[in-house]
């Protein structure tokens, strides 16, 4: 049978437990809203990133061939 020292030094280990428990699970939820947050933010921007990637893309497309010149054909009936 237990002493009531080992009771009451049971009861004080499993009180600071629960005590060192409770501030990392607030801070875990209070963290969790920004986190999700910063990772849509960062999906958002790197969908716009790639947009605006394609859109000059095209912009320049045009610019960088050359204007080519065909000759002439002539018809063999004329």
């Amino acid at each position: 049978m237990m002493d009531s020292n080992q009771i009451n030094q049971l009861e004080t280990e499993s009180a600071q437990t629960s005590e060192s428990k409770f501030p990392v699970e607030i801070i875990v939820s209070l963290a969790t809203g920004p986190l999700l947050l910063g990772v849509l933010c960062g999906k958002a921007s790197l969908k716009f990133l790639q947009a605006l990637g394609e859109a000059s893309e095209e912009v320049f497309r045009g610019d960088r061939l050359p204007v080519l010149q065909f000759p002439k054909v002539e018809s063999e009936g004329d």
